[in-house]
Order: C-alpha cells, then sequence, then structure tokens
C-alpha cells in the first residue's frame, strides 16, 4: 500500500504540490485529473523519485521511498515503472532492443554495458509485444511505429522490470482516440490480470470515469476531490478545474455511473477534451 503524508513539493517560491495526504491501497487503478498546472505530473513523478519531495513522506509497503538513495532508489525505480507521454524509446533501435532496455536494473554492469541478453529474456520481450498486439514490429526501427504502437512499446518495456506498481504521466495526451482506448486498454489489463497498481495522470474526464475505480483531482497542487467515478459530480468538477462561470459540457457529457470492471470494455469511450 501507498502512503503519502504531508507530501509537498516547491520550486522556489512556487509550491507545486501541497500537502497531500492519501493511501492508495496495493491492486488499485487510479485517475488523477486536474488542470495543466495543477501539480499532477509533479506528483508522479516524486513517485518514481524522478524527483525528490520538499517535505512529508512516501512509503510503499512499510518502506520510505521517498529517502531512498543508492542501491536502494534504483531497485524502486525498477519495481515502480514508469510511461511517459512522448514514449522515451530509442528511435535508431529495433523495437525488441527497447523493449529488453526494461532489464537493464536486473542486470549486472558489465552484461547492461555490453548490451547481452539471454535467451529466457528474448523470450519475455516477445510474450511482452505479443499480449500488447504488435509483436510483428520486434525488428522495426521504433522511431518508424505510430504513436500508439510506441506507446504500447513502451509499456513493454516497463512490464520487462516485472514492476509492482505503473505509473503514467498523461499516456494517451498525444494520441488519436483509438490509439488512445488501445493504450488505456492494456493498462487496464495489467491492473485487473497482474494486479499491479496503476497510477495515471489523464488529460480527459471520460477515460477517468470509464477506466479508474478510484479519481484524484488535483487544483493548484492540493487534493481537491477523492473518490469514485460516480461520486465526481458536476460540482465536484467545478472544484477541481477552478471554473466560477460554469463548465464546458464536455467535461460532464459522460454519465456518472460506470459499468462493473468486467463490463467495461464491452462499451465504447468517447474521449472528450478538457
Amino acid at each position: 500500500m501507498f502512503e503519502f503524508r504531508h507530501v509537498t513539493k516547491q520550486f522556489g517560491a512556487k509550491t507545486a504540490v501541497r500537502d497531500v495526504t492519501l493511501d492508495i491501497p496495493s491492486g488499485q487503478m487510479v485517475g488523477i485529473i486536474g488542470r495543466s498546472g495543477a501539480g499532477k505530473s509533479t506528483f508522479i513523478r516524486m513517485i518514481n523519485r524522478l524527483g525528490p519531495v520538499s517535505s512529508g513522506a512516501i512509503r510503499f509497503g512499510g518502506q520510505e521511498v521517498s529517502s531512498l538513495r543508492g542501491e536502494a532508489l534504483r531497485r524502486w525505480q525498477r519495481d515502480c515503472a514508469m510511461i511517459f507521454q512522448q514514449f522515451n524509446l530509442v528511435p535508431r533501435l529495433d523495437v525488441l532492443t527497447n523493449v529488453l532496455l526494461g532489464r537493464l536494473n536486473h542486470r549486472s554492469t558489465v552484461m547492461s554495458v555490453l548490451g547481452l541478453f539471454s535467451r529466457e529474456e528474448r523470450i519475455m520481450a516477445i510474450a511482452a509485444l505479443e499480449r500488447l498486439g504488435i509483436e510483428q514490429t520486434a525488428l522495426q526501427p521504433a522511431g518508424t511505429l505510430s504513436g500508439g504502437q510506441q506507446q504500447r512499446v513502451a509499456i513493454a518495456r516497463a512490464l520487462m522490470q516485472e514492476p509492482k506498481v505503473l505509473l503514467a504521466d498523461e499516456p494517451i495526451a498525444s494520441l488519436d482516440p483509438l490509439n488512445a482506448k488501445i493504450v488505456m486498454d492494456a493498462l487496464r489489463d495489467i491492473n485487473e490480470q497482474d494486479g499491479i497498481t496503476v497510477i495515471t495522470n489523464l488529460h480527459t474526464l471520460d477515460t477517468a470515469r470509464h477506466y479508474c475505480e478510484r479519481i484524484i483531482g488535483m487544483a493548484d497542487g492540493a487534493v481537491v476531490f477523492d473518490g469514485p467515478p460516480e461520486a465526481l459530480t458536476p460540482e465536484a468538477v467545478k472544484q477541481i478545474y477552478n471554473t466560477e462561470d460554469g463548465i464546458d459540457e464536455s467535461m460532464t457529457s459522460t454519465a456518472i455511473s460506470r459499468p462493473a470492471r468486467h463490463e467495461r470494455s464491452l462499451e465504447p469511450i468517447a474521449l472528450a477534451g478538457v
């Protein structure tokens, strides 16, 4: 379980994340929503320790991950995989090699430098690509793939870490609706089939309502909403997006109620912008 206690991040005089205190049980799929600049990306990057906390503590399984250093920090970043909006692949390397790079934190320095991967690791990488429906791209340079395919390669690479937690920072922001659905379906499958905790920043309310069992809304660095999708009323959305004169209908056009988790894959998703 994640425990966040008074987590704050400051950049000089600016407070990007403000006194966040909450718990996230293992195995949840959590969506974080809010306006640009609300602190979503800063918050999720602190979990993976891509940026230090200014004050407070983040714990996972009783271990204070916000204070880890050296080898202990490398182990945490292996266990807490990260997916980015811009994919962060090596375009000139083939897809299979990009996926295999997810094993680097499991290997000795010498093996990593030489780029030597075992037969078992290669089989594992192909299996990850098959799971995501892109095994046919294994020998293509990653830079030749579409955006949606590249994001699935990034997810396969994250799976190679054998993580306990999967973080996704705006994973569908640059994708068209069809590819966005494919990527979100993949994240939900990982959450449900593998029991991996998934925490993702999202830029559309409909996506958060459809896929996430819990939604956290941030405004001005603080958590202003924390609850299930059915509790995300127009009034709550107004508070999250800090709108005084009402809200755009596209933010609230999807019905508040959502289907059971095993039924959601059967329903189309409308990706309304916010």
